[in-house]
């Protein structure tokens, strides 16, 4: 595509959004608000400059328009999440430079790296494992898995960026990254907002405990994690699918390692803490960008990273300069009162209409809303109390439809590269182009929604929704 027809496309997107008629209930700043953020996201896709180049024009126009003040067009820099981001590059930086990176993928490899496919199913087992103990997708993606995945395919020389990702890096980041939102559809502790998405129910007099939650969503949720690492194997497959001499080869390579170093220690120590505060850091009024800081402070001051470590870490401050301006317009959506209003349309489409028919239709809005969000939370917060209040008054049974809304509200964060921590995480590792993710984000959404509708029917009606079990 010639490059001028990169910048042309999203300016008359933009352009012909801004020129609609304005619905009544909208305020004008948030039409022209909605018409920046399309642009943004045509542009991000059509790449007529990198990311964060894109990003700042997107700052600029709606400044200079008056869309959004100034003190506000900043606001997303000062966001615990988008620092998270960083810090979590740092952390990942710290394992690979530590050697205690290379030393797990070594380990990881020799128990299940016959091949590319089995590497990818380890990955979702841990990922299955750790999910109901750390109450944070983005702890689990960002703190764990990701410094895994990349001593991982560093090992097997599949590297971001060239020629070489997608030997294997490709494939794997792609596996990590929707496994992580499928495990925290599983369990009411394994996602951030859950506990939100709990009280939200409450509020409406709908009950819902762990074990309901985890019962409910057994039987999709493993279906779904079996089924999409062979799906993204089948549609974006990699290039390594058989690692040749495997056990050998990275049998001699941890041996020439030998005894665990002193860094690697300190590394042990620092992740361990992490850990141990991203499990139980609430009671003792630590959140998780506040662990992840302590983790990287410890880091610098026992030398295990430098701040030249820091400041080389040009894809972390990059990551920083875009996410924190999607996260900004994403809030200025709300506050506009865009969603409510497309809220409230949608009830008067629905309203009439048979339960399990307005029930799928509130779930595929729901869902693909997210495509305007840059925060799962958000979202949620902003969505999920109008959306269940609407399902139950059209007659959908109130568990089921706190329930399955909940589920999707992990779902959906797989759509984007920018719509959750993990997804900003994973994407700017820089093994996928944007256009493949997002492609892969919306046919895996596909599959998630059959897998539901389908399987998770047969499963609720053997569970006797909305009645489920006697005393449950």
């Amino acid at each position: 595509m010639p490059k001028i027809i990169k910048y042309i496309i999203p300016c008359l997107i933009g352009i012909s959004i801004y020129l609609m008629p304005i619905p009544p209930e909208v305020h004008p700043k948030g039409w022209t608000l909605v018409a920046i953020f399309i642009a943004t996201i045509t542009a991000l896709i059509t790449k007529p400059l990198p990311m964060s180049g894109v990003a700042l024009i997107s700052l600029t126009v709606a400044i200079l328009t008056g869309t959004v003040e100034e003190k506000e067009a900043f606001s997303g820099f000062a966001s615990n999440i988008s620092w998270l981001i960083v810090l979590i590059f740092f952390i990942a930086r710290a394992f690979i430079k530590s050697g205690l990176g290379k030393r797990i993928a070594y380990h990881f490899i020799l128990k299940f790296g016959k091949n590319a496919l089995g590497l990818g199913y380890s990955l979702v087992l841990t990922e299955f494992i750790i999910a109901p103990f750390i109450p944070s997708s983005a702890a689990r993606s960002g703190g764990i898995i990701y410094p895994i995945l990349l001593s991982v395919t560093e090992s097997v020389g599949s590297r971001p960026g060239d020629h070489t990702a997608r030997r294997l890096g490709a494939f794997l980041t792609q596996v990590c990254f929707h496994s992580n939102y499928i495990t925290g559809m599983m369990f009411l502790t394994a996602m951030a907002a859950n506990p939100m998405i709990q009280s939200f129910a409450l509020e409406q007099n709908i009950n819902i405990s762990w074990s309901n939650w985890a019962l409910v969503a057994s039987v999709p949720g493993f279906l779904m994690l079996m089924l999409i690492p062979l799906f993204i194997y089948l549609i974006y497959p990699p290039e390594l699918k058989v690692i040749k001499s495997s056990s050998e080869f990275f049998k001699e390579k941890l041996q020439s390692m030998g005894r665990v170093t002193k860094v690697e220690q300190i590394m042990i120590a620092v992740f361990t803490l992490m850990l141990v505060l991203w499990v139980a850091g609430d009671k003792f009024g630590i959140n998780i960008t506040t662990t992840a800081l302590l983790g990287v402070s410890i880091l610098l001051i026992s030398k295990v990273i430098t701040l030249e470590d820091i400041v080389a870490e040009h894809e972390a401050w990059q990551t920083l300069l875009w996410f924190s301006i999607l996260l900004m317009l994403s809030q200025q959506l709300q506050k506009f009162g865009i969603i409510l209003w497309f809220s409230k349309l949608l009830g008067e489409y629905v309203i009439h209409l048979d339960w399990i028919y307005s029930l799928s239709a509130i779930i595929l809005v729901y869902f693909y809303t997210h495509y305007f969000f840059a925060s799962m939370t958000s979202h949620i917060s902003t969505m999920y109390p109008a959306f269940l209040a609407l399902a139950v008054t059209t007659g959908s049974p109130p568990l089921l439809a706190a329930l399955v809304l909940g589920f999707v509200s992990n779902l959906f964060a797989s759509l984007t590269h920018y719509g959750s921590t993990g997804g900003v995480v994973f994407f700017s590792a820089n093994f996928v182009p944007i256009r493949k993710w997002w492609l892969i984000g919306f046919l895996a959404s596909i599959v998630n929604l059959l897998i539901l509708a389908i399987f998770g029917t047969v499963w609720w009606k053997f569970l006797n929704i909305p009645g489920l079990l006697p005393g449950f």
